[in-house]
């Protein structure tokens, strides 16, 4: 049966498709403590699904199994990538106002392009075990332990960016799992295989990374830029650079995404259009062009209000005074968040453009 959901998961463009149970993941207390010390920030689903995020149990009563599956979202100059500007020393600066997009949003939204054929694979497990068959299928929205289940399964090990890395992909990688009643072998477990490398902790942009595996949410400029619905702390801000939607960093020095190679299942839904959005462009978008734009991307859940916070930011890192009236004019908006990120970046400017004149 095992071999038989294999072969199906890879028709349907899984990259990989492992097994493990449905027990308690170990890094149990870990989550506790991390959460415990605030490291979540304003990311308080984490807190409210703990107790289901310790117990599979709590999620689908009675699961046995949980099927561990990935996708790769890699293309094929990813491997050589060294990261965005702020990697290489304090935030990006171009001449060229352009923002930085993080890869996994620069496809149309993986949660649906992902559901559908998991969806069609969760019917199948549940035809070829039986009419008693129960199970439940997630792409990193349900209150499970993902990572920690992918690393218990063998899919990869979790690196010290806390991210989980594969031998055979890297870490440009989708996760989604199937937790199900039907009892199947579980697959070996994949040991850590960063060894001394620290590359990762080295190019993070506002040192989020406290420790080997330990990542401080707050700092993290993905974070900033998705998560967090009200002002970026004005000290993380020129680190952001020019990042108007993630950051991957420490994913990009990764030396095991060597071995990455081009996703097949996502290369037809790439953006292009986001490799490097122009962020003039993005200052003049309304509600309507905002919607039209990214409506079916991740970036959309940003809604216009994010993503103009972001822009703001980016352009008083990387711009120059000629951008200076359109950001004056937003500097007016009666929206409170949106007029302080606006005037901090006018003050950027200007304060860069002082320092860069000649005497």
């Amino acid at each position: 049966m095992k071999e038989a959901i294999r072969e199906r998961a890879k028709e349907l463009g899984f990259n990989d498709c492992r097994f493990t149970t449905a027990e308690t993941p170990a890094s149990g207390s870990k989550l506790q403590q991390w959460l415990g010390e605030g490291m979540h920030g304003e990311m308080g689903y984490l807190e409210r699904n703990a107790p289901k995020r310790l117990d599979p149990q709590q999620v689908l009563p009675g699961a046995k199994s949980i099927i561990t599956l990935a996708v790769s979202y890699a293309r094929g100059d990813t491997h050589s990538e060294a990261g965005a500007e702020g990697c290489r020393g304090g935030g990006s600066r171009s001449t060229a106002p352009s923002g930085f997009v993080a890869r996994y949003a620069r496809y149309d939204d993986y949660h649906k392009v992902i559901g559908e054929r998991l969806k069609s694979l969760t019917q199948f497990v549940d035809h070829v075990s039986g009419a008693t068959a129960r199970s439940l299928w997630y792409i990193d929205t349900g209150p499970i332990l993902e990572r920690d289940l992918a690393q218990r399964s063998g899919i990869g090990f979790i690196g010290k960016h806390t991210n989980l890395i594969s031998r055979k992909m890297g870490n440009w990688l989708f996760l989604s799992e199937i937790l199900t009643t039907v009892d199947l072998k579980p697959d070996a477990p994949e040991k850590n295989r960063c060894g001394s490398c620290s590359c990762c902790m080295t190019a993070c942009p506002t040192a989020a990374i406290k420790a080997p595996f330990q990542l401080d949410a707050r700092r993290c400029i993905s974070y900033l830029t998705i998560e967090l619905k009200g002002a970026i702390p004005i000290e993380l801000r020129p680190a952001v650079g020019n990042r108007i939607f993630g950051c991957d960093d420490c994913l990009a020095v990764c030396p095991w995404n060597r071995f990455a190679g081009e996703a097949h299942m996502m290369k037809e839904h790439q953006r292009s259009d986001l490799d490097t959005p122009d962020l003039m462009a993005l200052l003049d978008l309304d509600d309507a062009g905002f919607k039209r734009r990214f409506a079916g991307s991740p970036i959309y859940r940003l809604k216009r209000k994010g993503l103009l916070r972001n822009v703001y930011v980016s352009l008083g890192n990387v711009a120059d005074e000629s951008i200076l009236p359109a950001l004056e004019k937003a500097a007016g908006n009666l929206d409170p968040v949106l007029s302080e990120h606006a005037g901090w970046a006018i003050n950027q400017i200007r304060e860069r453009n002082k320092k860069a004149a000649p005497p």
